[in-house]
C-alpha cells in the first residue's frame, strides 16, 4: 500500500487554504487521536467498573464465609461412663431425678480427671454453666434407650454459646462479665478441659440436620427442618408454575390473535414481573388463608404464593425462547403438511426447551430466596421443631423455610443465633449456586444448533 495524499479544504497551521495539504493514512490526524483516546477512556471505565464490582463481591463473600463458618462447628464436652440398672432404678425412685443423674455425671467427670491427671476443683453448678443440665440429657437418653443400661456410653454434651464464643475467639476474658450464664472463674476450668481433650471442637452436624431449638438454646439450633420446608415449597412451585407458565407462553406466542386484549395481557404480565414480592404475600394471605382457609405457615400456602410470583418470570423467559426459534423451522414443518400444533410441539418446543428450563430454574432460585411473602403467611412466626410426619404432612403441616429461618435467627438477641444466620446464608447460597449450575448444564445438554 502506498501513501495517499488527501486534499484538505482548510489548513490548520495558518498556511494558504487554497493549497491542498497532504496527509497520510499511516499517520493519525487530530480527529483520529481524539477518537482513540475516547475509546481507551471508555475501556478504562469499563475495567474500573468490573474491578469495583469484583471488589464488593469479594468483600461480601469474605463477610459471609468468615461470619458463617463458626456455625458449622460446635464445642462439645465428651465424657464416657456406664449407668447400671441399679443406678437407673435408684435415680428413678428419687424425687429429684435429674439431680440423681447429675451425681452420676459428676462421679464420671472426677474419674476422667484422675485418669488424665487433671487437678482442678469443679462443682455441678460450674458444669451446668458450661454445658447446661447434663442430668436431664442423661435421663432422657436412658429413658429412650433402656437397652444401653450396663453398657459404656460416650456422651457429647454441647457447650453453651458463651463457652463456644470464648473458644472461637468471639468472646475474651475482658468482655465476659460474671452472670448466671457464665463466670470468669469458669474459663479456667474450660481451659483445663480443652488441654485435657475433654472439651473439643467438632463439625456441627446437628446444624445441618437439626431443627430450631427455641430462643434459649442457640447451640442446638439447626436448619435441616427448614431445608425440608423449602423443598416441599419448591415442589409446589415446580409442579404448578412450569406447566401453567409454559402453556400460557405457547398460547400467547403461537396461537393467540394479535389484538388489544392480548396486548393488555402481555403488558400486565410484564408489570407483574416487577411487582414487589410482599404484594404477592398480601394476596396469598387474603386468598389462600383468609378466604380459602388453608393452614397457616404450611409449605403448600408458601408454594402457592411463590408460584404466583414466579409465573411472570417463567412466561417471559419461555416466550423469549420460543421467539428465538427461527421462523424457517415453523415454515418447513407447515410446508410438509404438519398442523400448527404439530409444528409447535414437535419442532419449535424441543428447540426452545433449553431456554425454558433455564428460565424455570432461575425462577425457582428466585423463589427459594424470597422472605417477604413468607412473612405474611406466618412462616416466620412458626418455629420448626421437627420434620414432617408424612409426605402429605410435609405440604399441610406448619413448617418454616430457609429464608424465614435465617430471618428469625437474625432477629434474636444472642450473638450465637447471629452466627447461625450467617451459616444459614451459606447453605442457602449453596442451593442457589447448585440450581444455577444445573441450569447451565441443562442448557448445554439440550441445546441444538441450526
Amino acid at each position: 500500500m502506498s501513501d495517499t495524499t488527501l486534499s484538505s479544504p482548510a489548513a490548520s497551521d495558518g498556511k494558504d487554504s487554497s493549497v491542498p495539504q497532504k496527509t497520510s493514512l499511516y499517520k493519525e490526524d487530530a480527529l483520529t487521536k481524539k477518537r482513540n483516546a475516547s475509546e481507551k477512556r471508555f475501556q478504562a471505565y469499563g475495567i474500573t467498573a468490573i474491578l469495583i464490582g469484583l471488589f464488593f463481591l469479594v468483600v461480601m463473600a469474605y463477610s459471609i464465609i468468615s461470619e458463617g463458618i463458626p456455625a458449622f462447628t460446635r464445642t462439645v464436652l465428651t465424657v464416657e461412663f456406664t449407668v447400671t440398672q441399679e443406678q437407673f432404678d435408684d435415680a428413678e425412685g428419687q424425687l429429684f431425678k435429674t439431680r440423681a443423674y447429675e451425681g452420676v455425671f459428676t462421679e464420671a467427670m472426677s474419674q476422667q480427671f484422675q485418669e488424665k491427671e487433671i487437678a482442678v476443683p469443679f462443682d455441678i453448678t460450674a458444669i451446668e454453666r458450661i454445658v447446661g443440665k447434663p442430668g436431664n440429657t442423661i435421663r432422657q437418653y436412658y429413658l429412650a434407650n433402656p437397652d444401653q443400661l450396663g453398657e459404656p456410653v460416650e456422651f457429647e454434651l454441647a457447650a453453651s454459646s458463651r463457652v463456644d464464643g470464648y473458644l472461637n475467639g468471639r468472646l475474651t476474658r475482658d468482655n465476659i462479665t460474671d452472670s448466671r450464664f457464665l463466670m470468669k472463674s469458669d474459663l479456667d476450668l474450660v481451659d483445663v478441659l480443652v488441654e485435657g481433650g475433654i472439651i473439643q471442637t467438632v463439625f456441627n452436624w446437628p446444624f445441618i440436620t437439626g431443627a430450631d431449638s427455641g430462643v434459649d438454646n442457640p447451640g442446638g439450633a439447626g436448619i435441616g427442618a427448614s431445608v425440608v420446608g423449602s423443598l416441599f415449597m419448591m415442589l409446589v412451585v415446580l409442579f404448578l408454575s412450569l406447566p401453567i407458565g409454559v402453556a400460557a407462553s405457547i398460547y400467547l406466542e403461537e396461537f393467540a390473535p394479535q389484538n388489544k386484549f392480548t396486548d393488555l395481557i402481555e403488558v400486565n404480565i410484564s408489570n407483574l414481573a416487577a411487582v414487589p414480592s410482599i404484594v404477592f404475600g398480601i394476596l396469598g394471605l387474603a386468598v389462600f388463608i383468609q378466604f380459602m382457609h388453608l393452614p397457616q405457615s404450611a409449605p403448600l400456602v408458601g408454594g402457592l404464593v411463590l408460584t404466583l410470583m414466579t409465573l411472570p418470570t417463567i412466561i417471559i423467559s419461555t416466550r423469549a425462547s420460543l421467539k428465538a426459534v427461527p421462523p424457517s423451522i415453523r415454515d418447513a414443518a407447515l410446508g410438509v403438511g404438519a398442523s400448527k400444533m404439530q409444528a409447535v410441539f414437535h419442532h419449535v418446543l424441543p428447540l426452545a426447551m433449553p431456554g425454558i428450563l433455564t428460565g424455570t430454574i432461575i425462577g425457582l432460585a428466585q423463589a427459594l430466596g424470597e422472605t417477604a411473602p413468607l412473612l405474611l403467611i406466618g412462616m416466620v412466626g412458626f418455629v420448626a421443631r421437627g420434620y414432617p410426619d408424612s409426605f402429605v404432612g410435609g405440604f399441610l403441616d406448619p413448617n418454616s423455610a430457609m429464608p424465614a429461618q435465617i430471618y428469625t435467627w437474625a432477629a434474636r438477641s444472642d450473638f450465637a443465633f447471629y452466627e447461625k444466620a450467617w451459616g444459614g446464608i451459606i447453605v442457602l447460597l449453596i442451593f442457589l449456586l447448585s440450581m444455577n449450575i444445573l441450569a447451565i448444564i441443562l442448557r448445554r445438554r439440550f441445546e441444538r444448533r441450526w
